[in-house]
């Protein structure tokens, strides 16, 4: 049951048997609605409560894969205190578990926390590496000493990469577990997926049209057919595609032909709606019905009964139709494309599903998901793989993460493909070349000059980048070195993003970031070269890179010789 208006909410236990202190409402939220972060599905059905929602981190890549979707809210910075990230703490939770929470407990990271603390603006949180000497880069670039983000960044996502074998999801979460609702073959935990599967289940208590609105590749169709499963009904479930019709024949598919009611007509046949009788009827791409189409499922819908082409008895049917488009319906209706009655009449229940970019830290669940079943299909172990080597590396699922895929879930799914055969054939390589040619944007993809060099061997036009693998390790060396080590520059003339050059950095042997160097190895190259700038050209890092990482690690670094 929801709690009374005025009384306190309690912190769900990840423990069972310990229940915290109540606390005031006043004091855990963080965000005080879903338009602070800029966040779409954080919403609760209506009628329903939403917790309150704090500051979270959920695993994107782990050293194990079975750990990828584990959350841990971070429920002290609602509480206008420091919230620790280190080898040791926070404690992470698969969602809707009852088992004892498990620190991230990598070798790979030290005890010494980096620590959260609440910024200065409202919803924004600093990051800050205090005396941790843990590498992390967020949003593709190293922090230093320490970034604050915003609420907006934040309600999108900061994808954190933990010495390049951990990956994390810096967003907001709830601070009590949601209420469990049925699956419904939904893979993901994000709170817009637990939304729809709320929607899902008040749809299939209404016995009205459902029309199924979002963008494609998100899995409209998965949605119809789980708010059929969840039906009373047990009758069948039929889908056809309006946009694979006929257009000619349309109406004979969708309601039935008399014999020789046009040419080929050879004998009498039962439409979709006929053969659905006491079930489902899903129309996929509604938006593409024609116009007499239209008028006749409107009448269908309006009266119950359907009339075959050619014929003029009506017969009396017990369907549940369920619609779903990509399409802007209004402007069609603006258009003169659309009938605005038959899309009111069939929006009985609207469900919108959400596209990939606004339930991020599904990414990673969705991604592993994909890959065991195309690593099984190839008859190979993801697990076993895992042991060997974390595959794919972090910073690889980092990028997945930050891609918005304007192809949604299949997008992805096809990428999954892709990387399990890439696994397959050559082992655990590094996948960044693949990615770079599957991830490619529509202009670019139009436009295969971008991904290369120009011909004179300068950079690309101005707003498009070369893919890393595009970029030999001499020619990395030549321009970081021509510029002094620093990035920008040596970016900019190489036709890379920043987080390009940075992955071309970490994966080369011979090179290295500055927030991966230790004390004792910043003392001895001072005392041999005598100031920062010479320092940094024996080390192969940036000068202002090292001075941050010297301010981070000592203290204001000593003043230049130069």
């Amino acid at each position: 049951m929801p709690p009374r208006v005025g009384a306190p909410r309690y912190v769900a236990s990840p423990v069972p048997g310990v229940q915290y202190a109540p606390v005031e409402t006043t004091s855990i939220d963080f965000f005080d609605s879903p338009t602070d972060t800029n966040t779409t599905g954080f919403g609760e059905a209506p009628g329903g409560w939403q917790p309150p929602l704090v500051p979270g981190l959920v695993i994107l890549a782990h050293p194990e894969p079975a750990r990828v979707g584990e959350e841990a809210p971070l429920a002290d910075l609602a509480r206008s205190a420091t919230a620790r990230l280190s080898r040791r703490e926070p404690g992470f939770l698969p969602p809707s578990s009852e088992v004892a929470p498990r620190p991230l407990d990598d070798s790979a990271l030290s005890r010494r926390p980096l620590l959260f603390v609440r910024g200065p603006g409202r919803g924004e949180i600093t990051l800050r590496r205090h005396e941790s000497p843990t590498p992390i880069v967020a949003g593709g670039q190293p922090i230093e000493t320490e970034r604050t983000f915003t609420a907006e960044e934040i309600g999108r996502g900061v994808v954190l990469v933990l010495a390049g074998r951990i990956a994390l999801l810096l967003q907001p979460l709830p601070l009590a577990p949601p209420r469990p609702a049925p699956g419904y073959g939904l893979i993901g935990h994000s709170p817009a997926i637990l939304r729809l599967r709320r929607e899902i289940q008040a749809a299939s208590l209404l016995e009205v049209p459902v029309l199924v609105r979002g963008e494609t590749g998100t899995g409209k169709e998965l949605v119809s057919r789980a708010v059929h499963d969840a039906l009373p009904r047990r009758g069948p479930y039929l889908a056809v595609n309006l946009g694979a019709l006929v257009p000619a024949l349309a109406a004979a598919e969708l309601f039935g032909a008399t014999r020789g009611a046009y040419t080929g007509a050879d004998r009498a046949r039962d439409g979709y709606f006929r053969r659905a009788d006491g079930g489902t009827l899903f129309l996929d791409e509604i938006g593409e019905a024609p116009l007499e189409v239209q008028v006749m499922l409107l009448r269908t819908l309006e009266t119950g009964k359907v009339q075959a082409v050619g014929g003029v008895e009506e017969k009396q049917v017990d369907v549940r139709v369920i619609a779903a488009t990509d399409a802007d319906l209004e402007a069609a209706i603006a258009a003169g494309r659309f009938r605005s009655a038959l899309m009111h009449r069939l929006a009985g229940y609207e469900i919108r599903v959400p596209p990939l970019r606004e339930r991020r830290d599904d990414i990673a669940r969705l991604l592993f998901h994909f890959l065991r079943e195309e690593s099984r299909a190839l008859g190979d172990s993801l697990a076993e793989a895992a042991a060997a080597s974390p595959w794919p590396p972090a910073p690889e699922v980092a990028r997945l993460a930050e891609h918005d895929w304007p192809g949604n879930v299949r997008e992805l799914k096809n990428v999954a493909r892709r990387l399990a055969v890439l696994r397959h054939v050559e082992g655990p390589v590094d996948p960044g070349p693949l990615l770079d040619q599957l991830l490619r944007s529509p202009a670019a993809a139009g436009q295969p000059q971008a991904a290369r060099p120009a011909e004179d061997g300068g950079a690309p036009p101005a707003g498009r980048h070369r893919p890393g693998s595009a970029v030999g390790r001499g020619e990395l060396l030549e321009a970081l070195e021509k510029h002094a080590w620093r990035p920008g520059p040596a970016a900019k003339e190489l036709g890379l993003s920043r987080p390009a050059l940075y992955r071309l950095i970490e994966s080369h042997p011979d090179l290295h970031l500055a927030t991966e160097l230790g004390e004792d190895e910043l003392r001895g190259a001072l005392e041999k070269h005598g100031s920062i700038e010479a320092a940094a050209r024996a080390l192969k890092v940036s000068p202002q890179g090292l001075k941050r990482r010297w301010s981070a690690l000592t203290g204001p670094p000593p003043t230049s010789g130069d």
